[in-house]
């Protein structure tokens, strides 16, 4: 009888604050005009991704693949169970089509759409389907993993477009819809309210998400997030999850930013950025206690690039950048974002904090050498492309892997082996292999990106080996490198010509 009570009470509270709401003419929010309205726009992507095995198809497993070229192969054909004792098939396919999907919204009639970079990351082909099922292939425009946010064309006209809201009007407790296809269950529309706005998350410091509720899943990845105005104010990035599966931890990218990288993919195919040359940590109470600040802002400067632009504009270790180009610095990770922001060779002030005293300095924006942050696109993998990244003096092209697939390997440093060229074509090496530390004298070195990597190879010495921690898989070894000599460091005439 107690329960009926109980029941009844949360049923009446229920109605009169639903009563209370109507009287005031605030409604509680229908979404079935807006995704009706809205949800032609919204396409599915299918992407196809061509894997290759070893040239005739025999595999002895991981951790470790012999060449049919290897003086032990013909050993191991013979006398080995196939796969390693796997019970796998003795000859498996030369190469193995991989497919998955993804979500994304058409912005111009003619063709253009917005959608993740990690949704088409090495995709060798990308296919658009829409809600009145025509089914078309895309180009990449241009992808950049930074910010991941990629660009397509398909060749059609008079699609239906979704509208741009403004990213910057977003309040924190606003409703807000998703439309896209978890799992593969097309313009699957889900809602929630955004739970905050400009969250800095590991590895993503050029992006101020927005966090929301909504049920975001593998597969809502790059479709858009709507107000209820039926405007788009973010694209669905990632979500944060122990299972893989949504637990109200959403993250957007913020439309307005979007929008700024997606017109220079469209010009340019790629996105320029500034850089000073400068390592920076947040400023703590301590801190600006400690330099004479009266409340904790800015960013503090760790270390000076030498002959970086922060280092010509006699920035120095203990600084605080205050303000850049006249907007004030709240905290640390503004920094990154507004000088990412800005056309490399542009002449900017900044207002810096040094031993007690405000200064101004005139510093020239350099632009960032951004070797790991397009994504390929369909049609470049298999050969080297004119603006391919150099080899390392160990002959390896390296990149740092997306948030994605740190979080879909369980990693949190690493770099992605791309290629592995002359020297390193002694080792055991391979592409797709990460690089999860470096062996030194004083122990091993985690790897976080490829300029610290070529920082702590100039600390070895050329003729000493190098040995490296390797995960393939999920297995991990340890790989060496053998000294490089004078005559080897230097790149074949081939590869002079390539880069």
């Amino acid at each position: 009888m107690k329960n009926q009570y109980r029941y009844l009470f949360a049923f009446l509270v229920t109605w009169a604050l639903s009563m209370a709401a109507y009287a005031q003419g605030r409604e509680l929010p229908d979404f079935a005009d807006l995704a009706e309205k809205h949800g032609p726009a919204v396409v599915n992507i299918s992407i196809t991704q061509v894997i290759k095995n070893n040239r005739n198809g025999f595999s002895f497993g991981q951790p470790f693949s012999l060449d049919e070229n290897d003086p032990a192969f013909e050993f191991f054909r013979r006398f080995m169970p196939p796969g390693g004792g796997s019970g796998q098939s003795p000859r498996q396919p030369k190469e193995f089509r991989h497919n998955s999907l993804g979500s994304g919204f058409i912005i111009s009639a003619d063709g253009y759409i917005l959608t993740n970079a990690h949704v088409i990351d090495e995709a060798d082909e990308v296919v658009v389907k829409l809600t009145d099922k025509r089914e078309l292939k895309a180009k990449v425009i241009g992808a950049d993993k930074r910010t991941d946010v990629a660009l397509l064309k398909v060749e059609a006209t008079n699609l239906p477009v979704v509208k741009l809201g403004d990213s910057s009007k977003v309040r924190v407790g606003e409703w807000v819809v998703a439309i896209g296809s978890p799992f593969g269950f097309e313009n699957s529309v889900t809602a929630g309210i955004v739970s905050a706005k400009g969250r800095e998350l590991p590895q993503e410091n050029l992006v101020p998400f927005i966090q929301t509720d909504v049920a975001i899943n593998p597969g809502n990845s790059g479709g858009p997030l709507f107000n209820l105005k039926g405007e788009v104010i973010g694209i669905n990035s990632q979500i944060y999850s122990r299972s893989g599966g949504s637990i109200g931890l959403s993250f957007s990218i913020p439309i307005d930013l979007a929008m700024e990288v997606q017109n220079q993919l469209k010009a340019n195919g790629k996105v320029s950025r500034g850089r000073l040359g400068v390592v920076i940590q947040a400023v703590t109470k301590e801190m600006a206690e400690s330099f004479g600040l009266t409340k904790p802002s800015g960013a503090l400067v760790a270390s000076v690039e030498k002959g970086a632009p922060a280092d010509k504009a006699g920035v120095a270790a203990g600084d605080i950048i205050l303000k850049f180009d006249g907007k004030t610095i709240s905290q640390s990770s503004d920094l990154p974002r507004m000088v990412g922001a800005t056309k490399p060779g542009s002449k900017v002030t900044m207002q810096t904090w040094r031993a007690g005293v405000n200064r101004d300095v005139q510093v020239t924006v350099g632009e960032i050498q951004d070797e790991d942050g397009e994504a390929p696109r369909p049609g470049r993998r298999g050969g080297k492309s004119p603006d391919a990244p150099a080899p390392n003096r160990l002959g390896l092209v390296l990149s740092v892997p997306s948030a994605e697939q740190y979080r879909s390997l369980g990693l949190s440093h690493g770099l992605l082996v791309e290629d592995v060229r002359n020297g390193a074509l002694r080792t055991d090496l391979r592409s797709g292999d990460i690089l999860l530390s470096v062996i030194t004298k004083n122990g091993p070195v985690e790897l976080k990106s490829v300029t610290q990597f070529n920082e702590v190879l100039t600390r070895i010495d050329k003729a000493s080996p190098v040995t490296m921690l390797v995960r393939r898989g999920d297995a991990q070894t340890f790989v060496t490198i053998k000294g490089v000599s004078e005559k080897s460091d230097k790149p074949e005439k081939n590869d002079n010509k390539d880069n």
